[in-house]
């Protein structure tokens, strides 16, 4: 039995290397890879997605959606780290088609002809899943489970000192996403920042010939390199390769069942996570949280999966 997702991205590096792991894992049905604006702008997202199927050349495509600009979502992208493209030195060509149905389009018909067998897995803000919400509530009841890639349950923020990145680009669309009557399942910063990866994980990469290791090949040297110049940070944390581990093998993960709201008023706190910590919580229960994780087992993982995409491509 294979399991049907749908990913939500932004690519960047590390949305890059996610993909990979899921387009040749037997285990994924990737039915859409839907794109949003994010660590790049929503033109430029929209290209990243074409640009990486194609270049992988994977044994089912998915469909694709179009990416939206986000009404009031922040300026902040994270190309200081990704490049001017969001990739790396991989040179992505502009080839966004024009007539690309919308992402959240696309995911209301897929979970229409699939009702509660698809997992929609977010690797960016949750800007399509807000619009889907409004514009069509009764498709996003027919989602099996959200499993989402952000927020912060004690670490600090990625895009502020309490916030990270995906929740703070479009808080609003959070929020009501944290809301929404779904199964949630939270992977933030204070799990994915543990599955730091060193430099020599270039030496494990697929071989150079193989579509996989060329792709993470012109990718990840550019992201090692930012790493140490902007961050002064000798280890590379894969944090939406770390969500897709989740989604493979969420048993390498301790989940805890909690209250969460997404701040969208602080001038210093928009985009927090907020989790309802008391000894007599008010808030009702409404997502299970990744608080530590098997960081062996997952980084092994990774490998394991990059390793295979390399063998088929």
């Amino acid at each position: 039995m294979t399991r049907k997702i749908i990913i939500d991205s932004d690519p960047g590096i590390d949305d890059a290397i996610a993909l990979t792991m899921a387009l040749f894992d037997p285990r994924l049905d990737v039915l859409a890879i839907t794109a949003t604006a994010g660590t790049v702008d929503a033109e430029q997202a929209t290209s990243n997605v074409g640009a990486i199927i194609s270049t992988l050349d994977p044994p089912r495509y998915p469909r694709v959606g179009k990416a939206s600009p986000p009404e009031d979502a922040s300026v902040t992208d994270d190309s200081f780290l990704n490049g001017r493209s969001g990739l790396g030195d991989f040179e992505v060509a502009n080839n966004a088609r024009q007539h690309l149905p919308a992402s959240e389009k696309v995911m209301a018909e897929l979970l229409r002809a699939h009702p509660g067998e698809v997992t929609i897995v977010c690797l960016g803000p949750l800007t399509n899943l807000a619009r889907l919400a409004q514009r069509d509530p009764a498709a996003l009841q027919l989602v099996d489970k959200l499993v989402i890639s952000g927020g912060a349950y004690r670490a600090p923020g990625n895009a502020s000192p309490v916030a990270e990145f995906n929740l703070h680009f479009d808080a609003v669309a959070a929020a009501d996403v944290f809301l929404s009557p779904t199964t949630k399942s939270l992977v933030p910063l204070d799990v994915t920042n543990r599955i730091a990866f060193g430099v020599d994980l270039l030496e494990q990469l697929p071989a150079k010939y193989t579509r996989a290791g060329n792709l993470l090949g012109q990718m990840l040297p550019h992201a090692f390199r930012m790493s140490h110049q902007r961050l002064g940070r000798e280890l590379l944390p894969l944090i939406d390769a770390t969500t897709i581990a989740a989604v493979l093998e969420p048993e390498l993960f301790e989940w805890t069942e909690m209250a969460g709201k997404v701040e969208t008023q602080g001038v210093h706190t928009c985009g927090m996570s907020v989790f309802d910590r008391r000894l007599r919580p008010e808030w009702q229960t409404n997502m299970e949280v990744a608080l530590k994780a098997d960081v062996d087992g997952v980084q092994q993982l990774i490998h394991r999966s990059l390793k295979y995409a390399g063998q088929q491509t």
